[in-house]
């Protein structure tokens, strides 16, 4: 298949476009910054010779949009909903105009337009879309707007002859270098990662490889669309998925901090509390609803394969492994 990853740079579209080309896809990359011969120039906002790439394809996943990892000033949170809605509309408008449409269009989306809450699990029936809670940062609810409109420009686009998926994702967790779960274990080694605010604040995470997975799976299946949370099953609170991963490491003793620690330590790394506070009680309804199997469903399990692997990469002994193909599945209690 030919499979286009507008955006596919970061973290997220790295894991797709080295483990799509690894299955023996053919894999074309929109970037500001094109380097190699399958990267294909955009700017992410208008069309332009890049929408070329997307005439004859038979798979768009887009990823575009400014990264999280930031300071939520309002000049970047302003960045992320631009750069959000004004790539999603600007791929709709090509997929529109192509004489031969993808048949899938995958778009990005986020866990975070789940309400926080630690009482229940959000799947996509029972779900509460955030936005209303009290008690919490009134720009929260502008991050929860950002999801709303980033789905609804893939909603409204007039692409009749594609079928859309809005993907919900949790943090998608790889050993690669300046992702999610590299910056946590920096913290773990560092005896740093104890509980925040009391860690009762639940976290959702995707091994990359059940990631990939279920991006083939969701491109297979004609008969879903609209959004689908991509998460593992089982969700914990923080305290207990930062206890896993320094026992991953061997790390024994994890210091707890307080809000006002978690703010400044935001501030040093240049990024937001909200990543380590707001509570994520995500987990995938319809994903199982349709016969998807996880290889890694609980966090234990996952922890470890991600650890040994970064060791390996770090000593050069490791092998990433793009798609899943084996490990054995540590399951847990559905939350």
């Amino acid at each position: 298949m030919k499979i286009v990853l507008p955006g596919g740079t970061g973290q997220v579209g790295t894991i797709l476009d080295r483990a799509l080309s690894a299955a023996g896809h053919e894999v074309v990359v929109l970037t500001r910054r094109p380097r190699r011969p399958q990267d294909v120039a955009w700017d992410g906002a208008t069309p332009g010779p890049w929408t070329e790439a997307l005439d004859g394809a038979d798979v768009v996943v887009n990823l575009a949009g400014r990264s999280v990892s930031c300071r939520y000033t309002p000049e970047n949170l302003r960045a992320m909903m631009d750069s959000r809605v004004g790539s999603a509309r600007a791929v709709g408008e090509a997929i529109a105009a192509a004489r031969r449409p993808p048949k899938v269009w995958l778009q990005m989306s986020t866990a975070t337009i789940y309400a926080h809450r630690s009482d229940a699990a959000n799947d996509e029936a029972t779900g509460v879309i955030g936005g209303t809670e009290s008690g919490v940062p009134d720009y929260w609810a502008y991050s929860v707007e950002i999801a709303k409109n980033w789905e609804r420009a893939q909603e409204e686009a007039a692409t009749p002859g594609t079928r859309k998926v809005a993907l919900r994702a949790a943090m998608v967790m790889s050993p690669d270098r300046g992702g999610v779960f590299d910056m946590l274990s920096w913290l773990a080694r560092l005896g740093l990662g104890g509980p925040v605010a009391g860690g009762g604040q639940y976290v959702s995470w995707i091994h990359d490889e059940d990631f990939v997975r279920a991006v083939e799976f969701l491109i297979a299946r004609e008969d879903v669309e609209g959004a689908v949370n991509l998460a593992a099953p089982c969700p914990l609170p923080q305290r207990e998925f930062m206890r896993v991963l320094r026992r991953a490491w061997g790390v024994p003793v994890g210091l707890p901090a307080s809000r006002w620690m978690a703010e400044v330590g935001a501030f040093v790394l240049r990024s937001d509390t909200e990543l380590l506070l707001k509570s994520r009680r995500v987990v995938p309804g319809r994903l199982g609803d349709a016969g998807f199997e996880y290889v890694w469903t609980g966090w234990e399990g996952a922890a470890g394969d991600l650890v040994r692997r970064a060791r390996g990469a770090r000593t050069g002994s490791g092998r990433r492994r793009a798609r899943a193909g084996g490990g054995l599945s540590r399951s847990s209690p559905r939350p």
